[in-house]
């Protein structure tokens, strides 16, 4: 346990000899070897592990990880125009101050945080956000956007006693391949052709695919590309056609200006967090959401915890608890359970209730017009550029696809010009989307000035030539 030059180790409790000792004797053994015995020796690595020196103390550690940081370029630094699933918002002071308090700090789920305050803080967040939605009842968030989704969809095939799922060929490839790995092998995941023009789905080739074995049709709205879908109420129509259900994957900022999907004939909606008071974190700040009408069918279906007010032992008396608590694979059931309770990121749910609090309906469409406003004049000015266009038509929120094909330079020597400018570029669709060849899916929100824009224009009308 004692690395070279140290009685004990640095980083791990308990480790001094004559302590480490001491716990041995209690269990009954005399190394901490024995503690493994049961472990197949054909994996137990016999070399040393190629590890660099410890450091003598914490000061050292956080200057050396210090100094791995400031490699990084980050939004702080320079004007970022990427999006594609993780986002530059706004975030209200508030929104820290509360996150950041000792008792939700630490929120993540499980029995050892059970206390009155957290349950009462995510069912004030359960019930704006089903306000924002137009919707009943909404889970405790779940990892992420992807998870969210394919758990959406495992739970309208279970509704539909049917195994197919429909989605669109525009998807973002990372997310399709966790609903891949989620669904496999029990549920089937075909692609529904987009339109070459709009970047929507091609209503007639979903049409064609809709059979009585498929029991889902997953769409986004915004898309992937950021475009509308302006066919939803058609798509919607056609999957209860063939008795399937509907499942619509949104951008929660976008409804206090864009129609909710409950209003075009979602069954189940799902989504990120992340846009809702939630700072982008190398990675993470992503959180996941589901959300139904309060219809046994649907809620029991949820794996989820569910948060909502209960009757206590004492008449009369109320108190904020489980909802149908067996349901989870935390009750009795277990591994009859229909699916296991992922990751949950509570602490973010209590963010965006948050969020959502601070802004009300107004701040909502507020900040949803400034966002189209704002990617609206990009979008003109940007596509004003000789040789680039944009390359769908179709109504968008805050992404939209640029087209440099007839530049004579790849997305990739482009945003290699911008960074050298402190610009991120928008997002290289030429690896996910080989067919649309030079491509970029660029973002504009509420914290993009016109100055921000103008110096955009700028840049790439000089990289361009």
């Amino acid at each position: 346990m004692s690395v070279k030059g140290f009685k004990s180790h640095p980083y791990i409790p308990n480790s001094v000899p004559e302590v480490e000792q001491e716990m041995l004797h209690e269990i009954g053994l005399n190394s901490l070897e024995e503690l493994h015995e049961e472990v197949p020796d054909e994996i137990i690595l016999k070399n040393e592990m190629n590890l660099p020196e410890a450091f003598g103390s914490e000061y050292e550690l956080r200057r050396h990880v210090e100094k791995l940081l400031k490699k990084n370029s980050s939004c702080d630094d320079n004007l970022n125009f990427l999006g594609a699933g993780c986002y530059q918002h706004y975030v209200p002071a508030i929104c820290d101050e509360i996150n950041g308090k000792g008792e939700f700090l630490t929120a993540y789920g499980g029995e050892s945080y059970n206390d009155f305050g957290r349950f009462q803080s995510l069912f004030e967040y359960e019930s704006l956000m089903a306000e924002l939605l137009d919707m009943e009842v909404v889970n405790v968030p779940t990892m992420d956007y992807a998870q969210a989704a394919a758990t959406a969809i495992r739970m309208g095939c279970r509704v539909a006693k049917r195994s197919g799922v429909l989605v669109p060929a525009s998807m973002d490839r990372e997310k399709l391949a966790v609903i891949k790995n989620y669904c496999t092998p029990d549920l089937t995941i075909e692609e529904v052709k987009c339109d070459e023009k709009t970047g929507c789905i091609d209503v007639a080739d979903l049409k064609a695919k809709l059979n009585d074995s498929i029991g889902v049709v997953y769409f986004e709205n915004p898309n992937y590309f950021g475009g509308l879908e302006v066919s939803a109420r058609e798509i919607a129509d056609a999957a209860h056609d063939a008795l399937a259900q509907c499942v619509v994957g949104v951008d929660p900022i976008s409804l206090g200006v864009v129609a909710v999907p409950r209003s075009y004939g979602a069954d189940i909606v799902c989504g990120d967090l992340q846009p809702l008071g939630i700072h982008m974190n190398y990675g993470g700040g992503q959180s996941g959401f589901m959300a139904t009408m309060d219809d046994p069918t649907y809620v029991l279906e949820f794996p989820s915890r569910l948060f909502g007010i209960c009757r206590t032992n004492t008449e009369g008396e109320y108190a904020f608890a489980d909802v149908a608590y067996d349901r989870t694979s935390f009750g009795h059931l277990r591994d009859k359970a229909k699916e296991y309770v992922g990751t949950q990121t509570a602490l973010w749910g209590i963010t965006a209730g948050v969020y959502l609090a601070t802004m009300g309906p107004e701040g909502m469409k507020e900040v949803g017009e400034t966002i189209m406003q704002n990617a609206q004049y990009a979008a003109s000015k940007l596509a004003a550029l000789p040789n680039v266009s944009l390359r769908f038509e179709t109504p968008f929120f805050k992404e939209f696809v640029l087209d440099f094909n007839k530049t004579g330079k790849t997305v990739k020597e482009i945003n290699k010009a911008l960074l050298e400018k402190h610009i991120f570029g928008g997002k290289d669709l030429s690896g996910d989307f080989p067919a649309l060849g030079q491509c970029a899916m660029y973002c504009v929100t509420e914290v993009h000035t016109k100055e921000d824009i103008d110096t955009l224009v700028s840049a790439l009308s000089e990289i361009l030539g």
